[in-house]
């Protein structure tokens, strides 16, 4: 089991930053993909960035790459997501996610199955 915790949300106006970070614990991360998701209101959960934990090879999604970057730190054991040139698009709820590496090909890495979920931390950009 992983359990996954989100922290660092919060409200930023347009063009701003935010920093993200998910801490994971449970059984030790090895060949794991972490990921981060985001559910805006009245729209589906999507896919917005993932990193392998063993290699660090990095996934995004169109609408966020350049500006989002998703990155690793083995001392603390978190993911983090740092978000910059925010967009009023970018409001939602952010999820952090974990699920067991089978592939390291973009679809599988997005499709998963997403094992592991966190409570969520909310980004809310103001226009």
């Amino acid at each position: 089991q992983v359990q996954l915790v989100e922290s660092g949300g919060g409200l930023v106006q347009a063009g701003g930053s935010l920093r993200l970070s998910c801490a994971a614990s449970g059984r030790t991360l090895k060949s794991d993909v972490l990921g981060w998701f985001r559910q805006a209101p009245g729209k589906e959960r999507e896919f917005t960035a993932a990193v392998s934990w063993s290699g660090g090879s990095t996934y995004y999604a169109d609408s966020v790459k350049g500006r989002f970057t998703i990155s690793i730190d083995r001392k603390k054991n978190t993911v983090n997501l740092q978000m910059n040139n925010l967009e009023f698009e970018d409001t939602a709820v952010y999820y952090c996610a974990a699920h067991p590496m089978s592939s390291s090909a973009y679809r599988s890495v997005v499709s998963g199955p997403w094992d592991y979920w966190g409570q969520g931390t909310q980004v809310t950009v103001s226009s």
